[in-house]
C-alpha cells in the first residue's frame, strides 16, 4: 500500500509541474533556448530526470511544389519581335530576388531587366552586395532611374 501512496504523490508532483511548471523552479533571464517555452520544457525534462539532446539533430525537408504567378511592371516590344519586360525597383526584398532567380531559371529565353532607384543600394545591412552586383551575378540587365537609350533603342 505505501508503494502506492508514494506513486500516487509522485503522479500527483507530476500533474501540478505540468499544471504550474513556475512553481517548481525560478525564471531565468538568459539561456540557450530560442523560447520561454522551449526552456520551460526543458526545465520539466529535467526535474523529471528524462535525458535529452536540444536541436541536435537537423531534419531536411523538400517544400512541395506551389505554382506562383509573377507580373513584370513593364512589357515592351522589341524590333525583332520579342518581348522585353522591365521591372521598376525601389526595395528589392529577398522573395524578389529569389522570385526572379526562380522565374529565369524557368523562362531562360526571357529577357527581363530591372530599373533601380538606386542599384548601389546593398541588398541588406550585412552584406557589401549591392542591386547592381546582384545583377551581374546573376545575369540581368539593369540601370539606374531610367531607361538607357540603348534599351530604348531596340525597342520599335
Amino acid at each position: 500500500m505505501a508503494l502506492r501512496k508514494k506513486k500516487a504523490t509522485q503522479l500527483q508532483k507530476l500533474r501540478s509541474l505540468i499544471m504550474r511548471p513556475n512553481q517548481w523552479w525560478p525564471k531565468k533571464t538568459t539561456s540557450k533556448y530560442r523560447s520561454g517555452l522551449e526552456e520551460q520544457i526543458a526545465r520539466q525534462l529535467t526535474y523529471s530526470k528524462i535525458p535529452f539532446e536540444y536541436e541536435t539533430k537537423v531534419i531536411k525537408y523538400i517544400k512541395p511544389e506551389k505554382s506562383h504567378r509573377y507580373t513584370p511592371d513593364f512589357v515592351l516590344t522589341k524590333k525583332d519581335g520579342s518581348l522585353m519586360y522591365i521591372e521598376g525597383k525601389g526595395r528589392f526584398l529577398t522573395a524578389d530576388k529569389q522570385k526572379h532567380i526562380l522565374v529565369k531559371k524557368l523562362y531562360p529565353e526571357l529577357d527581363l531587366r530591372f530599373v533601380f532607384s538606386n542599384s548601389q543600394t546593398r541588398i541588406s545591412k550585412l552584406s557589401r552586395t549591392t542591386y547592381a552586383m546582384w545583377c551581374q551575378k546573376h545575369e540581368f540587365k539593369y540601370s539606374d532611374k531610367f531607361i538607357p537609350k540603348s534599351w530604348i533603342a531596340e525597342l520599335k
